[in-house]
């Protein structure tokens, strides 16, 4: 009996140490299940942060991000506008894959009642996050859609899209949302509109007082026709682009209306609370939180606190505040002692906006010494944007990777760190960066990336991982105007197709290593390998459209008009309007 005793008491000394010896399951899961913080600036240019060159606009604590993480200096956006691109963001696919790239000139959601938007057969991550147990929440922009045929399905909304929690705008920060600037939506197309009713009008009255003197032969009847027909040209779009505040211009908190419009001059400490807040309620478990900024798109919406703060104006003042937004979220985080417990990802949709201009008042980015900016598919400017991740202990502090990467690669990457799977019933163009990122792998895994504008491919860049050399392709560029100014001012965002774009055949080549400016094109003259790397991407351009299937169109031209009753309203629609956070 006392040799058995012994025995079972040697066992479970035995089990007791080697249970001691394996790391506590609550620190495991921490370890496989980080904290996620995206951080995601609208409109920002790669040139307007100081640790990618800028110096005049101070940006202390994304600077800090990039000083205690890793800096990417070839990060990608899938599109150089915000809808493809945040669409491609969260889905880790081309965004012509989900139908959220444009085949027309309307390349972005243009209404919250409009039909269009991510559609609900798109796996978002949040969406595999959520099935892995995180709490996943979305504070700021949205831009992606709301309803598709009702007010209330909320087919496109963020809290069907894997989102458990929603506070912000359903569609993006236009200038129409501030009553003293100049509307800046659709302001052509809204001339035009304009021009067309006072004509109509013009010519009723005339036709009216031409009758009345009997100068002109018509009776009542058609005159009253023709009166008919001015007011309803005049309502069927007044309806519309005159109430653009009242429509587009609201905050949500998940399905519900909050304000409507919004009250601009207290939209900044909201999103920074809400955000604060997520995380404090959150902290016991694993979570996603995305924050998606309204700086630095126009009007540029800047608390008093700093304006006038910055030597490069008031989009300056508006970058630095967004860097204080960025540093009060990760005083959040290491307040709630969760800073090595989370990676924390900054970046910005696509590149500054250079036409963006109010008389001499620059309000658009500055994309440092590449050609091009937003809306612009295939040039630099356009596309390659800040990419800095942060994860104390894991990733190494102050690396800079080089190598090719894309904003579609966090998808794989925080589905793996999560413990998910990714889809495997379609094309996940995004790659784990992980592995680039802790330098266990010298070379990114992209070898082609595809630069598109619109659904019209405008260039390929192709990474010769045994040479280091990164080659791209232009087909199609757009027409500078005035020509050689670098953008297109004279119509607000250069064209994808049409007459405003040049086709190039064969396409102007760069070599980005050495020319990241793109300002000497090859020639088979001036380099040896031309011919050889023309073909080479065709053939790779010939094996992605292999990959590409027909999806609706979310962006079609009916998708984006505006529908009264896909129009969120807080009230009875028409009379939609409320202040529930001033109420309370």
């Amino acid at each position: 009996a006392s040799v058995l005793l012994c025995f079972r008491t040697s066992l479970v000394t035995s089990l007791i140490f080697g249970l001691l010896l394996q790391p506590p399951l609550a620190q495991l899961s921490i370890v496989t299940q980080p904290n996620i913080v995206l951080l995601m600036a609208d409109d920002l240019g790669i040139g307007d942060v100081s640790c990618y060159g800028n110096d005049t606009i101070r940006t202390p604590n994304i600077d800090r991000l990039a000083k205690e993480g890793v800096k990417l200096t070839q990060h990608i956006a899938a599109a150089p506008l915000c809808t493809p691109s945040r669409a491609a963001f969260l889905t880790g696919r081309y965004p012509l894959r989900s139908g959220m790239d444009a085949v027309n000139n309307y390349r972005v959601i243009f209404w919250n009642g409009g039909s269009g938007g991510l559609p609900s057969n798109e796996t978002t991550f949040a969406k595999i996050l959520q099935q892995q147990g995180y709490r996943t929440g979305l504070i700021g922009k949205w831009h992606q859609g709301v309803n598709c045929e009702s007010r209330n399905d909320h087919c496109h909304h963020p809290l069907n899209h894997g989102f458990d929690y929603f506070y912000g705008m359903p569609f993006t920060l236009i200038s129409d949302c501030q009553p003293t600037e100049t509307p800046e939506m659709d302001r052509a197309f809204r001339r035009k509109l304009w021009l067309s009713t006072q004509m109509i009008g013009l010519v009723t009255l005339t036709a009216v007082l031409g009758r009345l003197t009997g100068l002109i032969s018509v009776c009542w009847k058609t005159l009253a026709c023709l009166t008919g027909f001015s007011l309803l040209f005049f309502m069927s779009w007044f309806s519309s682009y005159g109430f653009t505040r009242y429509w587009n211009c609201i905050m949500m908190r998940n399905h519900e209306v909050t304000e409507q419009p919004m009250v601009t001059d207290r939209t900044t400490f909201l999103i920074l609370r809400e955000s604060i807040s997520f995380i404090e309620r959150n902290k016991h478990k694993p979570f996603l939180l995305f924050l998606s900024f309204l700086h630095s798109h126009t009007p540029l919406l800047t608390t008093e606190k700093f304006l006038g703060r910055s030597s490069h104006g008031l989009y300056g003042d508006n970058v630095e505040e967004m860097d204080w937004m960025v540093g009060q979220v990760l005083d959040a985080v290491d307040k709630e002692g969760l800073k090595n417990t989370t990676l924390v990802y900054f970046t910005s949709d696509h590149g500054g906006w250079l036409e963006r201009q109010e008389g001499k008042r620059q309000l658009g980015g500055w994309n440092g010494i590449y050609k091009g900016g937003k809306g612009m598919g295939g040039w630099e400017g356009g596309i390659r944007v800040p990419g800095i991740l942060r994860w104390p202990g894991v990733l190494p502090a102050g690396t800079v990777v080089n190598e090719p990467t894309s904003l579609m690669d966090i998808y794989p990457t925080v589905v793996h760190l999560a413990g998910g799977v990714l889809p495997q019933d379609r094309v996940i163009d995004g790659r784990d960066l992980m592995p680039l990122l802790r330098g266990t792998v010298e070379h990114s895994e992209h070898e082609f990336l595809f630069h598109y504008c619109g659904i019209h491919l405008h260039a390929v860049r192709w990474h010769q991982k045994d040479s280091g050399t990164i080659w791209k392709a232009h087909y199609v560029t757009p027409l500078f105007d005035p020509p050689g100014a670098g953008a297109c001012y004279g119509k607000g965002v250069c064209p994808c197709f049409g007459e405003g774009v040049t086709h190039h055949d064969p396409p102007l080549l760069f070599d980005l290593s050495r020319d990241p400016s793109e300002a000497k094109p090859l020639s088979a003259d001036s380099e040896p390998l031309f011919d050889t790397v023309i073909k080479k991407i065709a053939r790779a351009v010939e094996e992605h459209r292999r990959t590409l299937v027909p999806v609706p169109e979310q962006l079609s031209l009916y998708n984006i008009m505006w529908k009264p009753w896909l129009q969120p309203c807080c009230g009875t629609f028409p009379f939609c309007w409320c202040d529930k956070e001033g109420d309370n």
